[in-house]
């Protein structure tokens, strides 16, 4: 599916209900709109229950302010149109109320986008408005001049969150990623001091190891076919319990010894769909796709442990929180998270992009979850499923140790017991 190809109306209502549905706004907040080609601005509507939106909603403002639909359309209107008049390069425009930014915002702090490379490739510098009277032309003046600063998502002071974009996916995309910034800088503040990337740190996420000499498959086979269907349902999956947003995250799977399957680069996590994954052999990728930047590191992993047979890696946010603190990660919470996920040892940043042989020493069949500092979590397993649980399981885990320090001291399994449970399931 390409979701530009949708009609305005129904963008509109399908991301209305990924920010609803993804707890960034309440029934009644937040705001979208579209700028068409012919200047007229198609916008939510005010008034109207967000979670139950229907194209039908919808609000089209003419140039000479002409407003056609069945309601009023948002109170925002005014700082929708300032934003258009000051960046003409903006075709679409994201307001909403994500608790975690409202957090920053009601302190006057702007979340950085700068603990992982991802996210300051989608967002950069973050902007900032200071506060006026909602849905007023001086708030409007605000905003625009925040974001005709050169920002592209902007922080309102006691107020919320707005985004821009060329199109209103890549607009989401933006408030999305700063909600997943917000959300992961407040867990890992409970843990400790927070790290950032410097600009060279982040330029390494720059490269273009996924640019593969291409082959054309002959035809694909039924355990192929079966591998794509459990890949995109993880990614899918993955995506709904908030353990990847829509522009992180990746999943590979062992088709063979010379072969394995991983999902595409730069494409929205919810709509990635079976033709969507590549094919990867010998080296060369399937014609006319780009497989993840990490395609190399996958294909080391799959090379060095014959018992790997599916890679995840994802930026769930308590398990991130451990990447961008220095705090170690320790799993002997209760037997589950042990069993599963053994230790969780971390790597320095870097490593990941140069030195795929010092991560396929550290992780292994019997080492199956690695912490990559300021960037992500990594999970294998013997199929998708089970490197899909364990990164529910690492991410559970994560929440359950920072919860904690609200309580009091981490009491572990014993090392007794832990000897117990190696003798029981691993020996």
């Amino acid at each position: 599916m390409s979701f530009d190809l949708l009609s305005s109306r129904e963008q509109l209502v399908r991301v209305m209900n990924r920010i609803y549905y993804g707890g960034m706004t309440t029934l009644s907040g937040g705001n979208l709109s579209i700028l068409d080609d012919d200047g007229s601005l198609w916008i939510t509507p005010g008034g109207v229950d967000k979670g139950n939106l229907t194209p039908k909603d919808i609000v089209r403002v003419y140039a000479d302010g002409t407003v056609e639909g069945l309601h009023k359309p948002s109170s925002e209107l005014p700082f929708h149109r300032a934003i258009y008049a000051q960046r003409p390069d903006v075709r679409a425009i994201v307001h909403a109320h994500p608790p975690a930014l409202v957090a920053f915002s009601i302190a006057r702090e702007v979340p950085d986008t700068r603990i992982i490379p991802q996210a300051w490739r989608v967002c950069g510098r973050v902007g900032y408005a200071v506060y006026a009277l909602p849905g007023s032309e001086v708030l409007g003046k605000n905003i625009a001049a925040a974001f005709g600063a050169g920002s592209n998502v902007i922080l309102l002071e006691n107020h919320g969150t707005a985004s821009v974009g060329d199109t209103l996916l890549n607009a989401f995309q933006r408030l999305e990623t700063l909600d997943f910034c917000a959300r992961t800088q407040m867990y890992a503040a409970r843990l400790g001091p927070v790290t950032t990337l410097d600009q060279a740190q982040i330029e390494m996420f720059d490269h273009r190891e996924n640019d593969l000499p291409e082959f054309v498959p002959k035809r694909h086979s039924s355990r192929e076919r079966e591998l794509r269907e459990q890949m995109v349902d993880a990614v899918h999956r993955a995506y709904s319990r908030q353990l990847m947003i829509s522009t992180e995250g990746v999943v590979s799977a062992r088709l063979d010894e010379d072969s394995f399957l991983i999902t595409p680069t730069g494409q929205d996590r919810q709509s990635i769909e079976h033709r969507d994954i590549v094919l990867v052999r010998d080296g060369k990728r399937e014609q006319g796709k780009r497989p993840s930047r990490s395609v190399l590191l996958h294909a080391k992993l799959y090379q060095q442990h014959r018992g790997i047979h599916s890679i995840m890696t994802a930026q769930s946010p308590y398990a991130t929180a451990y990447t961008i603190s220095a705090a170690p990660m320790n799993t002997r919470t209760i037997p589950e998270s042990y069993i599963m996920l053994r230790d969780a040892p971390r790597i320095g940043y870097g490593t990941q992009f140069n030195d795929h042989d010092a991560v396929a020493e550290i992780i292994a069949p019997q080492r199956p979850v690695l912490l990559i500092q300021n960037d992500c979590v990594m999970t294998t397993g013997e199929s998708v499923l089970q490197a899909f649980d364990r990164l529910e399981v690492v991410e559970f885990t994560a929440r359950s140790l920072i919860d904690t320090t609200d309580i009091g001291d981490l009491v572990p399994i014993g090392q007794q017991d832990i000897d117990d449970l190696e003798q029981k399931f691993f020996s």
